[in-house]
């Protein structure tokens, strides 16, 4: 199981929310690449990457952080945030992305998320499903649809998507563990590979995400609060 951490992006600097509520914003870095340096060293190879500005916005914001730590380290980064135009996904692609995460527009235009998936393969496109209360969200988790979680999801598995990043938005953030029983239904039902996050809150928990099945987890809050450390994740990368 791969280990993820994230680092999502606001004015250039690394932060976190709660829920999605950027009202709740917490400045953890002024320098991503900084951060970025950290996991490396300690023996992680990937690298979530959300431009929060850009979700909010409809349009790619960070690109120079991107471009920035894919220059400066060599972690395998997923994007997301903000990615709504071809031309946002070759942006993204260009300034150092390894594959991008597709979550409002596979609400919004389904067409051409299959278009992408066609033209830069499954390997390269991450669904990305961010849902409360098994509802999908979009537009940085401040509008809700009608679509239900295993619904949107076997929609796209008969497309072809192969890989998803899921999160349960009540759990984000806020240190009280991930939606196992949310999961395990994904992974029962679908044949997609699962990237589990939001609620992540200590080594057990990343245990547990490797026991049901996930072929990642994402980690966020519980690094910068100290909750987990780095040595207990280079631990994990070392056992596995």
């Amino acid at each position: 199981m791969k280990i993820i951490p994230a680092i999502d992006i606001i004015d250039g600097k690394c932060v976190r929310l709660s829920k999605g509520d950027y009202s709740t914003k917490k400045i953890y870095n002024e320098d991503p690449v900084e951060t970025a340096k950290e996991f490396e060293n300690s023996g992680i190879q990937f690298l979530h990457l959300v431009d929060l500005d850009g979700a909010k916005s409809k349009h790619i914001v960070n690109r120079k952080v991107l471009e920035n730590i894919a220059r400066e380290t060599s972690l395998h980064i997923d994007f997301g945030g903000g990615l709504k135009t071809e031309n946002d996904i070759e942006t993204a692609f260009n300034s150092g992305a390894k594959q991008i995460t597709l979550g409002s527009i596979a609400v919004q235009d389904p067409e051409f998320c299959v278009e992408m998936i066609k033209k830069h393969g499954n390997e390269k496109i991450i669904l990305g499903a961010d849902c409360d209360n098994r509802k999908i969200r979009t537009s940085g988790w401040l509008e809700e649809s009608s679509l239900d979680i295993i619904d949107f999801l076997l929609q796209y598995q008969e497309k072809g998507i192969s890989q998803t990043i899921c999160t349960d938005i009540s759990k984000d953030g806020m240190l009280e563990g991930p939606s196992t029983d949310l999961y395990r239904e994904i992974l029962n039902k679908t044949s997609i590979r699962l990237t589990a996050s939001g609620g992540i809150s200590c080594i057990e928990d990343v245990y547990k995400m490797k026991e049901i099945g996930c072929s990642g987890t994402i980690i966020g809050k519980a690094i910068y609060e100290g909750k987990i450390s780095l040595q207990q994740l280079q631990k994990f990368i070392e056992n596995a």
